[in-house]
């Protein structure tokens, strides 16, 4: 990804089969005048794109070793996603997804954006490689 639809800043720490990683919302994103006008919210559906994207990260990561492996982890399943807290402009949120589990060229795994220290979102989802 790139931007304008990056949604990760840096990641922190890659360990084992898990990704830590972070992203400041912008203040001045444009879509904050539309969601909404007079209480601007970062929507759910944007925070689990950023975890899918931490999440293609760490499959890219974990194949780098993998020899005649080609294509980019393209998202084929959510599992199901529960939105606990607001994230606002200017907040900066972690993200963390882990591997549950490989089966043959699906990848399973749970994520969570946390804000302030709590969980804001939780997401269980699919990638498989493509191209």
């Amino acid at each position: 990804h790139r931007p304008p639809f990056l949604w990760l800043d840096r990641v922190v720490e890659i360990t084992g089969e898990s990704i830590r990683a972070e992203k400041t919302i912008p203040v001045d994103l444009d879509l904050f005048r539309g969601h909404y006008p007079d209480y601007p919210l970062m929507p759910g559906v944007l925070l689990c794109e950023a975890v899918f994207q931490a999440g293609a990260l760490l499959i890219g990561e974990l194949l780098k070793d993998e020899e005649k492996i080609s294509g980019v982890p393209v998202l084929t399943r959510v599992i199901g996603a529960r939105f606990k807290r607001e994230v606002l402009p200017g907040d900066t949120i972690e993200l963390r997804a882990a591997l549950k589990e490989r089966l043959g060229p699906a990848w399973f795994l749970k994520g969570s954006v946390r804000v302030h220290g709590k969980v804001a979102v939780q997401v269980e989802f699919a990638c498989a490689l493509k191209g």
